[in-house]
């Protein structure tokens, strides 16, 4: 008791909590009408805050890729060396051989694992900087700067990134449990499963457990990180632990599976619609940026393909911040605060109904 006691007060002091008197939204229309209402009422703070930080992530991306490609300079340039050189001896080569691609995959996983570090970063700022502007906008707190909204993220910063981290371990294994039946149905390691021989149908064996079944494994990770989406905001607002945090958010939503997976599907969807044709429309900045690499590296082939091949998916990824964050974020917010509110309306409604049964005990027969 004391120590929910000293939740509640810590909430107070930091002006985040739920309004009692909320009422849960009117299903997914409502929640995005109610997510929308908070960004526009509260749009210079939080878009404000989502712009510095999507500014931010712009250079941290580009410093790490940039790091990443002078790491591998001079193995691009052994990679032209041996390929110049076969050219002139009129002999065959095979792309990235005599020992060059060892070191470039090496590069390759410093620099992705820095950008999924960055991302995480990036998701857990904005997830805890959304939940307490719709905790804000609940209490009807009046104005909001984005200099108080990064100090209140701040102080539950560490608890949210635990969270969103054991959340991207939890969607990322089973992804991988995916792509290892995958993997392993391919090359003919799955007893009674044979790969398909090429020119040849694939036999209803391989079919259904070479495709099928990877594919609903792999839809089992978006479901998963719908259930556990409301995790970031219990842990800023409600001040649980993250193992905590985790477990909430799976009861809250287990409360609305339909909402939460209606919700989910929605976002995700407008994600895929931004990023997909960003990248296409990303095609003209890569040609460009394609020549600048020729010049600065001398007209190596090798090293300017990679940038070419990367620039459109790393400016589509970089637009995802800006323009699908803030919808993603708010309606991950409100539907937590919804969840809340009607699990404190249970609450109350079964606390009446136990004190009108110990006020009015049933008689019994004379």
């Amino acid at each position: 008791m004391a120590h929910e006691g000293s939740q509640s007060t810590a909430r107070v002091a930091d002006g985040m909590g739920d309004n009692p008197t909320e009422q849960p939204g009117g299903g997914i229309g409502g929640a995005l009408r109610s997510s929308l209402g908070v960004v526009r009422r509260y749009r210079g703070a939080l878009y404000g805050f989502t712009l510095r930080v999507s500014a931010l992530t712009a250079v941290l991306g580009c410093a790490i890729v940039a790091g990443g490609f002078a790491a591998a300079w001079d193995t691009f340039e052994g990679v032209r060396d041996y390929a110049d050189r076969n050219i002139a001896n009129e002999d065959s080569y095979v792309a990235y051989a005599d020992g060059g691609l060892p070191p470039l995959v090496r590069v390759g996983v410093v620099v992705s694992l820095l950008l999924l570090v960055l991302a995480l970063l990036v998701v857990t700022v904005l997830h805890t900087a959304y939940a307490i502007g719709d905790s804000h906008a609940t209490r009807d707190g009046g104005p909001l700067t984005t200099r108080e909204l990064w100090r209140r993220t701040r102080r539950r910063l560490p608890a949210a990134l635990v969270v969103n981290l054991l959340t991207g371990l939890a969607v990322g294994a089973v992804e991988l449990a995916g792509l290892v039946l995958f993997s392993l149905v391919d090359g003919g390691e799955v007893p009674g499963v044979e790969p398909t021989p090429l020119h040849e149908t694939a036999t209803w064996q391989y079919t259904l457990v070479g495709w099928v079944l990877p594919i609903a494994i792999w839809c089992l990770g978006p479901l998963l990180y719908f259930r556990l989406s409301a995790a970031t905001a219990e842990t800023v607002l409600e001040r649980r632990s993250p193992f905590v945090a985790l477990y909430r958010s799976w009861v809250l939503t287990r409360r609305a599976r339909r909402r939460t997976l209606g919700l989910g599907t929605l976002v995700t969807a407008a994600a895929v619609l931004v990023f997909w044709p960003a990248r296409y429309a990303a095609a003209p900045l890569a040609h460009v940026a394609g020549l600048g690499m020729l010049w600065l590296s001398d007209d190596n082939v090798w090293i300017t393909g990679v940038l070419v091949m990367i620039l459109p998916t790393a400016v589509a990824l970089l637009l995802l911040p800006p323009v699908v964050m803030p919808l993603v974020c708010a309606v991950v917010a409100r539907l937590h605060g919804d969840l809340r509110a009607r699990e404190e309306e249970a609450g109350r409604d079964a606390g009446a109904a136990g004190s009108s049964a110990l006020n009015h005990p049933t008689g019994g027969v004379g």
